[in-house]
């Protein structure tokens, strides 16, 4: 992975208590982390604020044509069942 140097202010106080977790040697990786899981909060919480519906039917008609959802499911895991009995089938000697 690339890095920048990036010169940053931080309270006393924060950096001490940065220190007292993780050591001095690590306060670079610590920030890191810390920054990079921010991040993706942000990024998560800005796609979920959005006007535009996550979820769109149109993008989905297998579920439609299986009868609804609760039926896909069904579907699914029917398909999931017979998939396992032919691997433990094939398994037994």
């Amino acid at each position: 992975m690339l890095t920048r140097r990036a010169h940053i202010i931080l309270p006393k106080d924060l950096v001490a208590e940065i220190d007292g977790l993780v050591g001095k040697r690590h306060r670079s990786a610590f920030l890191a982390e810390v920054a990079r899981r921010e991040v993706r909060r942000r990024r998560l919480l800005a796609f979920l604020g959005r006007e535009i519906p996550t979820w769109n039917p149109d993008d989905h008609p297998d579920i439609d044509a299986a009868g609804g959802a609760a039926a896909w499911v069904k579907k699914l895991r029917r398909e999931a069942d017979k998939a396992s009995m032919r691997r433990i089938r094939r398994a037994r000697p």
